[in-house]
C-alpha cells in the first residue's frame, strides 16, 4: 500500500528473528516470549491504542501490511499478536473507567479473548456474575493482562443480548490444551473462569459495539479509526495473515522448486512446464487477492475518516470480500502444493507448515466462506440477513 508505514519499517528489523524462531513457536505451542518482547519494543502493540494513552491510531491498511509481513515469517505468532493489537480498538469502545483501568498505568497493557457466548451469567446488583465459563481458543492469552469473555444477557423483554464483558487475568486460569494440527504456536488455550462478578463498566453488547451506541463511541472526535464498528477491525487480520501466507509460499515454492530434480529421471523440476504454469496462476492470484483487500481496507479507513457509519450493505461487503480473499489464498497455496513433491511432508518443512496454517486461516469462523457466500447473497437479493449466519 502507498502510505507511508514507519512501523512496517521498525518491523523489517525484527522479521529474521521471528522467522528463525518459528520452529520453536511451534514446539512450545505459544508464542515465544522473545517474539512478544521484539514487536512491543517496536511498538506494533499500539497500532489501535488511543494516542490518549501514548497509542498511534494508525490505519487499517498499514496494521494490516504489517500483519501479512509477520504472517511470512511466522503464521502463528501473527495469529496471536494481531489479535492482541485490534483488541486495543474494541477496548477503546468501552467506558473511560475501564480503558483507565487497564491503559492507565500500564499503555503496554494487551487483551486476549474469547467471544463465543458460552459463559453462565446471571444478573446482579451493579454487573453480571459469571457463574462458570470455560471459554476456548484465546489466542495469545498467554501474553494478556485481560480478556475479552463473550456471553449472553437476558433484556427487558426476555431477548438475548450478546454482550462482551473484560475480565483481568487475575479472575482467570489459562487451561493448557492448545495441541492443534495447525497454528500451533498461537497458544489458543481455553480460559477457566469460576464465580467471577464483572462491574457493569466492564460490560458492553455487540449490537452498541457495531452501531455506534457502545459508552466509548464517540469519546475521541478527532480520532480516523474509532468512528467505526467493531468487527472490521476485530477481525481484520484474518485475510491479511492469509496473504502473508501465500506471499511466502510464492517463494518457497521457487526457492525449493528451480533446483529440485526428480529422483527416478533427473528431470529438472523448475523448468518444467507444469511448475511454471502453477507459479504463474498463483502469482496471479495473489495478486489479485492483495489487491481486492487493500481496495476493501482503503474503504473502510475512508469511512472512519470521513466519519461515516457503513450501512448494512456495506459491512456484508467487507466482510465477505475478506473472505474471499483468504479463499482465493488457499487454492493458490494448494496449487503449488500439489506440486510440491512428498519430501514437504516432512515435519519442519516450511511448506507443509504454510500449508497448514493457510487452511486453518480459512476455517474460522468469521473467514468461512460457505457462510459468507450466503450473507452476501442474501444481501444482493434484497432478503433480510440469517440470524444463523455470523
Amino acid at each position: 500500500m502507498s502510505e507511508q508505514n514507519f512501523l512496517l519499517d521498525r518491523l523489517q528489523e525484527v522479521l529474521p528473528q521471528i522467522a528463525e524462531n518459528a520452529e520453536k513457536c511451534e514446539q512450545a505451542r505459544k508464542v515465544p516470549d522473545e517474539n512478544i518482547a521484539l514487536l512491543k519494543g517496536i511498538g506494533l502493540h499500539k497500532a489501535f491504542l488511543p494516542k490518549a494513552y501514548g497509542g498511534y491510531e494508525i490505519s487499517l491498511p498499514e496494521f494490516s501490511d504489517c500483519v501479512s509481513a509477520i504472517a511470512g515469517a511466522c503464521g502463528s505468532t501473527a495469529w496471536a499478536f494481531s489479535l492482541l493489537c485490534t483488541h486495543n480498538h474494541q477496548l477503546a469502545m468501552f467506558p473511560k473507567q475501564l480503558q483507565d483501568e487497564i491503559w492507565g498505568e500500564n499503555p503496554d497493557a494487551v487483551a486476549s479473548s474469547s467471544i463465543a457466548p458460552f459463559a453462565k451469567i446471571e444478573e446482579v446488583e451493579g454487573g453480571i456474575r459469571i457463574i462458570s465459563g470455560e471459554m476456548g481458543w484465546s489466542s495469545g492469552v498467554d501474553h494478556a493482562d485481560w480478556a475479552i469473555i463473550g456471553c449472553n444477557r437476558i433484556g427487558k423483554d426476555g431477548e438475548k443480548i450478546y454482550s462482551f464483558a473484560v475480565l483481568p487475568k487475575s479472575d482467570y486460569t489459562i487451561v493448557d490444551n492448545w495441541y492443534a494440527l495447525a497454528m500451533k504456536g498461537s497458544g489458543s488455550k481455553i480460559i477457566s473462569i469460576k464465580d467471577v462478578f464483572v462491574p457493569e463498566h466492564r460490560i458492553q453488547s455487540a449490537k452498541n459495539m457495531m452501531e455506534g451506541k457502545s459508552a466509548g463511541f464517540g469519546m475521541y472526535p478527532d480520532s480516523k479509526v474509532f468512528f467505526a464498528p467493531y468487527r472490521p477491525y476485530f477481525a481484520s487480520g484474518f485475510a491479511a495473515i492469509g496473504l502473508g501466507i501465500a506471499e511466502r509460499m510464492l517463494v518457497a515454492f521457487k526457492e525449493k522448486t528451480q533446483n529440485r530434480v526428480r529422483a527416478y529421471t533427473g528431470a529438472n523440476v523448475g523448468t518444467a512446464t507444469p511448475a511454471l504454469m502453477r507459479l504463474a496462476e498463483s502469482t496471479h492470484q495473489i495478486g489479485a487477492a492483495r489487491a481486492y483487500l487493500e481496495k476493501t481496507l482503503k474503504d473502510i479507513r475512508e469511512h472512519a475518516e470521513r466519519q461515516e457509519y457503513p450501512t448494512r450493505e456495506v459491512l456484508a461487503g467487507w466482510r465477505t470480500n475478506q473472505a474471499y480473499c483468504v479463499k482465493m489464498c488457499i487454492d493458490a497455496v494448494d496449487r503449488l502444493v500439489n506440486a510440491s513433491g512428498a519430501s514437504i511432508w516432512m515435519e519442519g518443512n516450511e511448506i507443509q507448515r504454510l500449508f497448514r496454517d493457510m487452511h486453518i486461516t480459512g476455517s474460522h469462523a468469521y473467514t468461512d466462506y460457505d457462510v459468507c457466500a450466503q450473507i452476501l447473497g442474501r444481501e444482493i437479493m434484497g432478503l433480510e440477513p440469517d440470524p444463523t449466519m455470523v
